[in-house]
């Protein structure tokens, strides 16, 4: 069994976003006999890198999640924030040899289609779990 790190960005609270994100991403594990053995709710999603590094150095953790939104506002805000948060991720994957799937939506989407890409988060969970299992054949 896979057992995995989940990180939730709670940047867009207001909306359920990445609440449906995560239930999704929870269904996924159930139905691919994964387990969650720890999630952790951070502000947004520039946060997630620290997390992720977090339950990347757990033993007990084979592959670790992220899930979040990053809506467009009246700015390149966004962008900013989306590039940092995949290029931590990415450093997090590499430097701790786990996997860490980016399960981030966006930039420069609405809230309404935000809330067209919450399956985003079961994504980010079966590729967790296809690349820890691959992984463990080397």
């Amino acid at each position: 069994m896979v057992a995995l790190g989940l990180v939730v960005a709670q940047f867009n609270k207001e909306r359920p976003v990445t609440h449906e994100m995560e239930s999704r991403a929870r269904e996924a594990a159930d139905e691919a006999g994964a387990e969650i053995v720890e999630t952790i709710e951070v502000p947004g999603s520039y946060d997630t890198p620290l997390a992720a590094d977090r339950l990347a150095r757990r033993p007990e953790i084979d592959a670790v999640a992220v899930l979040g939104a990053i809506v467009t506002g009246d700015t390149d805000h966004d962008q900013v924030i989306a590039d940092a948060a995949a290029a931590g991720l990415t450093d997090v994957s590499i430097e701790r040899d786990t996997p860490v799937t980016l399960g981030i939506t966006g930039p420069g989407m609405s809230h309404a289609e935000a809330e067209e890409r919450v399956h985003h988060g079961a994504s980010a969970v079966r590729s967790a779990i296809s690349l820890t299992e691959e992984l463990d054949t080397l």
